[in-house]
């Protein structure tokens, strides 16, 4: 089986001045982490010029990134993504991300098509008894995270990647693209899809400090474009724990003016319990 992989590329923390977050040295560091840490988000950037020499431009057609994150990295250290070499007509392929000592930071799966088969659709989502949750005691399956018009703007994403925090940029992120004008990186899809639903997470779970646990972004109906707006609408798909967190899945659509799906993601948000007051 013929693997490719990216070269090494140093990770930026981007929102290390973000205070009181996982992202902010000094809480990190409480918490048990090296440093502030790089989100999983910008991570993905890295991806997708591998994924189009497996998919061609196919990828940012119909094609679903899906990765678990294992272990978390701080600013600048350096990261490379592999991925299997689709043979035989596969529209699935297993992605991976290691720290150049080794180091596994995430797993997952690439894909065209269906994403249904994907490695967060067939995760098992681990629910748990509600009455055992503090932090997310509130949240249940099936809560509605509302309903929001989104756009991206191109100068935010030019942005991120003039200040080299795009870790994997491509030449149609900031200019025409062969579907027409720039399209959104899968940090950007991130940032579409998640900023309107954990306005309504963040008045429920407190000053609880959360990281990513899991991220899947999915093209519907073709790219993502920059300077449009998208309706964003996002539902719980499940609440759980583990011993150093509480945890939440969602899934969130990004649909056209016409009702039409054109982009999906589906997000593990972790809670850590070492930094709510309602663990002691």
């Amino acid at each position: 089986m013929t693997i490719l992989e990216s070269d090494l590329r140093a990770a930026r923390n981007w929102s290390a001045d973000a205070k009181g977050s996982i992202h902010d040295d000094a809480t990190a560091a409480k918490l048990g982490f090296r440093g502030g840490t790089v989100a999983g988000s910008i991570h993905m950037d890295q991806f997708p010029p591998l994924l189009v020499r497996a998919f061609g431009t196919r990828f940012f057609s119909d094609g679903a990134l899906s990765l678990y994150f294992l272990n978390a990295t701080t600013d600048r250290e350096q990261v490379r993504v592999y991925a299997e070499e689709p043979s035989g007509g596969a529209t699935q392929i297993r992605v991976w991300m290691k720290r150049d000592d080794g180091l596994d930071v995430s797993e997952g799966s690439a894909s065209v098509g269906d994403p249904s088969k994907s490695a967060l659709r067939t995760r098992d989502l681990r629910a748990c008894d509600p009455s055992e949750l503090r932090i997310l005691r509130e949240i249940r399956p099936g809560m509605q995270l509302g309903e929001s018009g989104v756009r991206l703007g191109p100068e935010r994403q030019r942005d991120r990647i003039e200040h080299g925090l795009c870790s994997g940029p491509l030449e149609w992120y900031t200019g025409p693209s062969v579907f027409g004008g720039p399209i959104a990186s899968p940090s950007s899809l991130v940032e579409l899809l998640w900023a309107a639903p954990t306005k309504i997470l963040t008045a429920h779970t407190g000053k609880a400090v959360g990281l990513f646990g899991a991220i899947e972004v999915a093209h519907l109906a073709g790219p993502v474009f920059l300077d449009q707006t998208y309706t964003v609408t996002a539902e719980v798909a499940a609440v759980g724990q583990s011993p150093k967190t509480e945890y939440l899945w969602f899934d969130a659509l990004a649909s056209d003016a016409g009702g039409r799906g054109i982009a999906s993601m589906r997000m593990q948000l972790r809670f850590m319990k070492a930094s709510s007051p309602l663990y002691p």
